[in-house]
């Protein structure tokens, strides 16, 4: 896994005054707070999202959120497992192109 440490290093893009950068930040917070979907289900999503872009960083990010937002281990781990059934489900219909 790459080092967490390294998350550290973003904080060089908000000294960069790049405003694009505040603009994702802020995008990300309203994105993940609480609405019409509870924070322990977006964070729940998030994982999932992560587990099929496989961003080691996100993983460890939303692990930890879930975690604080009540998610529980046997709703990790059927996040895991959905993850894994839309994956292969993915590989499964894109094969269809390859049959004649």
């Amino acid at each position: 896994m790459q080092s967490m440490e390294n998350l550290k290093k973003l904080g060089k893009l908000d000294q960069a005054q790049n405003d694009a950068w505040k603009k994702f930040m802020s995008f990300n917070e309203s994105a993940m707070a609480e609405g019409a979907i509870p924070v322990k289900y977006k964070e729940l999503i998030a994982l999932g999202v992560a587990l099929t872009t496989q961003c080691n960083y996100c993983l460890e990010l939303h692990k930890e959120a879930a975690g604080k937002a009540g998610a529980t281990q046997e709703e990790i781990a059927e996040t895991v497992i959905i993850a894994g059934a839309l994956r292969a489900g993915a590989a499964l219909t894109h094969g269809t192109q390859l049959l004649s």
